[in-house]
């Protein structure tokens, strides 16, 4: 593996990196369990021959590359990154609950894989609240009430068994190693952990494993074993999903949730299944983009808005310049509003072709100023031109706090996952002695449809509560390609900023020339319909840049770096490189201790 630091392609960038940007006053808002600097350095490029892999804990990283150098392939690698993270990220990593994947096959092939959380068969639209019809606080995100069936085990092994080369024994082997033997713990793993101390003073469970024996907090330089853990993914390792949903784990998790007052019963486990759905395609200056469908938004947001600039010159525009940022506003302001509607397909009808078809953003368009701010309140979902009509609010306030790995291999084949516990270590209770957080996934749900949450935020009747049903989400594991060929593996954690922070990667690597590195580092900036404000990252816009948008009626917004993209790029760093054959791949560096290992 080659590392090493690239310095910004053009003085634009070099002025508005993330390490360079001038002091203000930084929101936190919409991502309240924030953690890490407010500033951060420049991430490294990593590349190798033959495949790569990227994700928030080098340790995982580590875990998938051995993996393909014991021949595995991306897939392979994948399912050992996926365990491997339930351990050392086990704020969002997981085997207790759910996400999505885009995989791309060498044949050119590409799938996406549902094993996102189902509601209990117990749920009901009003389990969260009051007999005033009230919303709890609470309720929906923290103790076993919160908890939905959980589907990382099935996914991961469904994936394994159809495409992957390695045994199920072998590619679990690392995250089974560090879990029984631990493994020592760097700053970030630390303050990743100091987010959510209540929870292991609080669960009888958790305390013997993330306290020290006198029960204060984990450091840095301590060492974190998981025997409970070890104990269940071994069950896992020798006898697969029915460990998991008919075995000792299941019984072990049901009790536990019986003891905590939850609703889960043995048969929401033998009942759960993956679905296997066809991925949202779109294309963009000659690329393919195959994203996630629903039940994720975020797929559709992405591909809308990309349908949309595919209408303007970003380059000629520029980087992060106010014509172009008006014309990305604007993109991301009317898919927003359009995926406000859309929930689990086996239970609403979601307009898909529609929104992502080009002649509908051509249509959008139309009614886009390019001189001034379109009020939010004009747009209504799936409809291209604005009205003089007030709107309800957006309907999920969906957490940050999940993670993204990508993997590439020699042969072509990609694997873009992004999955989570909802909330950092989810509803903040384990499983028993299974030594497994369980989600808080629950909460990703309308509370109560046409009324607003804890939040201020109003539920969308697409998205209320049902048992099997599966909660409306915006992570967007992604694949681009081209001429038959795996171009770039990207995807995020960040709550409904995930298609913009996949969005400005992907502009970032095709319009405007940047490195994979350079790309994932670049400043993001974020608006979804409401709250109308443009969110900024800390140097994302020059300040001739934001008084301009200012001028033209765009209340900007400070925060602090969100979202923890994983890239690669394939056969050469950028676009516009001579190709090596190798693989480049780049962490984010907004949150420490990730990693791009290449092979």
């Amino acid at each position: 593996m080659r590392a090493f630091p690239l310095f910004l392609a053009t003085a634009l960038i070099s002025s508005t990196t993330l390490a360079n940007a001038a002091p203000q006053a930084l929101s936190s808002a919409h991502d309240p369990l924030a953690f890490g600097p407010d500033h951060v350095s420049a991430g490294m490029l990593a590349s190798g021959r033959h495949g790569m892999v990227v994700s928030a804990q080098h340790l995982a990283s580590d875990a998938g590359a051995k993996i393909l150098a014991q021949g595995g392939n991306a897939v392979d690698a994948a399912v050992a990154v996926g365990y491997a993270l339930a351990v050392v990220y086990p704020a969002a990593g997981n085997i207790g609950g759910g996400g999505f994947m885009t995989l791309r096959l060498k044949t050119g092939q590409t799938l996406f894989i549902d094993f996102r959380e189902h509601a209990p068969g117990a749920a009901t639209a009003t389990m969260y609240q009051d007999a005033s019809g009230k919303v709890i606080p609470g309720l929906s995100t923290e103790g076993w009430k919160a908890v939905a069936i959980p589907g990382t085990v099935a996914g991961l092994d469904a994936i394994l068994q159809k495409w992957g080369h390695l045994s199920r024994e072998k590619v679990m082997a690392p995250a089974i190693a560090l879990a029984r033997d631990g493994f020592i713990l760097n700053q970030g793993d630390a303050d990743l952990l100091h987010t959510s101390t209540r929870y292991f003073q609080k669960d009888p469970y958790a305390r013997a494993f993330y306290l020290r024996p006198d029960g204060t907090p984990l450091q840095a330089g301590d060492r974190l074993v998981q025997k409970d853990l070890a104990n269940s993914l071994e069950l896992v390792a020798k006898d697969g999903p029915k460990a998991f949903y008919e075995g000792p784990i299941a019984k072990e998790i049901v009790r536990a949730s019986t003891e905590g007052g939850g609703l889960l019963q043995p048969a929401d486990f033998t009942s759960y299944h993956i679905r296997n759905l066809e991925p949202i395609r779109c294309t963009y200056r000659g690329y393919t983009i195959d994203t996630a469908p629903p039940p994720s938004g975020g797929g559709v947001a992405l591909c809308e808005i990309l349908n949309i600039l595919s209408g303007y010159d970003m380059h000629a525009l520029g980087l992060h310049t106010a014509p172009s940022v008006q014309r990305e506003v604007e993109a991301m302001r009317h898919a927003y509003s359009d995926r406000r509607d859309l929930g689990d397909p086996d239970f609403v009808h979601n307009p898909v072709e529609h929104l992502i078809d080009p002649a509908y953003a051509y249509q959008i368009r139309q009614g886009i100023p390019t001189d001034h701010a379109l009020a939010s309140s004009t747009l209504r979902a799936g409809e291209p031109l604005p009205a003089p009509v007030a709107q309800a609010a957006p309907d999920t306030q969906e957490k940050h706090e999940t993670t993204q790995f990508s993997v590439l291999d020699h042969d072509g084949m990609a694997v873009s996952a992004t999955y989570t516990l909802n909330g950092w270590f989810g509803a903040g209770v384990m499983g028993g002695h299974t030594g497994i957080w369980m989600n808080d996934e629950m909460d990703d749900f309308s509370s109560k449809p046409g009324a607003p949450n804890m939040f201020g935020i109003v539920g969308s009747e697409a998205n209320a509560i049902a048992p099997g049903k599966t909660p409306l989400s915006s992570m967007s594991p992604s694949i681009v390609s081209r001429d038959g060929r795996t171009v770039m593996v990207i995807g995020s954690p960040g709550g409904s900023r995930i298609p913009t922070i996949t969005l400005s990667v992907i502009l970032g690597v095709i319009d405007y020339g940047l490195d994979i590195r350079q790309a994932v580092d670049l400043p993001r900036i974020h608006e979804q319909w409401e709250p109308s404000a443009v969110e900024l990252e800390p140097g994302a816009l020059s300040d001739e840049t934001m008084q301009t948008l200012k001028a033209e009626g765009y209340a900007l917004s400070p925060h602090r770096p969100w979202g923890v993209a994983e890239g690669i790029l394939a056969d050469h760093p950028s676009l516009s490189a001579a190709k090596t054959g190798l693989i480049y791949g780049a962490a984010d560096p907004r949150h420490m201790g990730g990693a791009a290992v290449g092979e």
